[in-house]
């Protein structure tokens, strides 16, 4: 069974908008998911995965990092986009407050309330309507401890209901509400709502911090567009 955990407070999904599985993927997992990783290249604060047949089975639904997106949005999970950041002290950065309100699609197909539309590591992004986004959830799974002082990420808990917010509101948003700071052990891994306002620190002292991240809808496509997938 999943175990969810207080650490550090009681985070709730549907109240907060993150929840934390603590140890959700034991030593042999991560160090599958570890081998998974090796190939791909590590000259950029975040690398893009387009496909990586070795990932599959840890991101589908009867995988232990599906399984957890699964617990919120059903059985009709999947991965769709995915992005490991690898912090070091030559790549050592910070994010500012923000709302993630792109996804990744097969083509660009021009449609009502899609836009506007980048191109990524050679994968085709758009922003879509803002519900979309809403539906979905995030899992990121940490590869190494992140404590206070480890560019831990930072939340604006119930954030997530807010709707689409304008660049220069959600900055306020997270000045009026405050923030938590998402600490975590090797093998931990955080859910949270994909619209979710937040932000991320660099590690100080720098060392490294490795973490994936996936991004899961339930819905079958983005209609009129379709997922690209994993």
């Amino acid at each position: 069974m999943l175990a969810r955990s207080d650490r550090p407070a009681d985070f709730n999904l549907d109240r907060d908008g993150a929840e934390l599985f603590a140890q959700a993927l034991d030593e042999p997992a991560l160090v599958r998911l570890e081998a998974a990783l090796t190939a791909l290249p590590i000259d950029t604060p975040g690398v893009r995965i387009g496909e990586e047949p070795l990932l599959k089975p840890l991101l589908e639904i009867s995988g232990p990092i599906g399984a957890i997106a699964a617990t919120a949005i059903g059985s009709d999970a999947r991965p769709v986009r995915a992005i490991l950041f690898d912090k070091t002290a030559g790549r050592n950065w910070a994010l500012g407050w923000h709302q993630d309100r792109t996804i990744v699609v097969r083509e660009r197909i021009e449609a009502p309330g899609f836009g506007p539309w980048t191109v990524k590591s050679g994968l085709v992004q758009v922003e879509p309507p803002f519900e979309i986004l809403e539906r979905m959830v995030t899992v990121r799974v940490h590869l190494d401890q992140v404590d206070a002082s480890n560019a831990p990420l930072r939340i604006v808990a119930g954030s997530h209901r807010l709707g689409r917010l304008p660049e220069g509101e959600v900055r306020r948003v997270a000045a009026i509400s405050g923030e938590q700071l998402c600490l975590a052990e090797r093998g931990d891994v955080w859910l949270y709502a994909t619209s979710i306002v937040h932000a991320s620190l660099p590690a100080h002292p720098p060392r490294r911090r490795r973490v994936l991240q996936v991004d899961y809808s339930a819905d079958v496509a983005p209609y009129p567009l379709a997922w690209r997938g994993l």
